[in-house]
């Protein structure tokens, strides 16, 4: 009988791995994204996304950072742009080290809740993708945030831009636990 993997443990791995990171450029650089407007973090996503996409596709990167390293910086900037949306932009890019660190942890538990009544509901049908799909997901899901920023952050029946933000998130951790797998 095989064991069934624990997703939430595999999520925490995951996100233990872009968080050190996060933490690690944070040292290096500070919290100089503080000035980014929501539209460039989404940007900044489309690019991370659509260079997997690439790679994906062509089956070879010419430029040696990983697909993993794209994954994770989707969702860290996802992460940013989630705390964006709570503070809003700021010419003051200074945060103490704690507070940014408990916002990621914040907006993490946020995301990790939501993957598991999701997964719930779904039943993990995650497992059953293609990391190529994930990756399909997550660059509907930016588009998606492109329209609704163009829309002045206006829906009629749709979820917000932190939603799409937090689904981001899930569906990428859930491609860096298939590539592991």
């Amino acid at each position: 009988m095989t064991n069934k993997p624990n997703t939430t443990e595999q999520f925490n791995r995951e996100i233990s791995i872009c968080r050190e990171l996060f933490s690690k450029k944070m040292k290096d650089y500070g919290t100089a994204w503080r000035i980014l407007r929501n539209s460039s973090i989404t940007d900044q996503l489309f690019i991370k996304a659509q260079r997997i996409r690439s790679i994906q596709e062509k089956g070879v990167s010419k430029v040696d950072e990983s697909i993993q390293g794209e994954f994770i910086g989707i969702i860290n900037y996802s992460v940013i742009g989630l705390i964006q949306l709570e503070l809003g932009i700021s010419t003051e890019i200074v945060m103490e080290d704690q507070t940014t660190m408990d916002l990621y942890d914040k907006y993490i538990k946020m995301s990790r809740d939501l993957m598991s009544n999701k997964n719930h509901d779904y039943g993990e049908a995650w497992r059953d993708m293609r990391v190529s799909s994930i990756t399909d997901l997550i660059l509907m899901k930016i588009l998606r945030t492109k329209q609704i920023e163009d829309n002045l952050g206006k829906t009629l029946v749709s979820e917000g831009i932190d939603a799409n933000y937090l689904d981001m998130i899930n569906y990428a951790v859930f491609a860096l636990i298939k590539m592991k797998e």
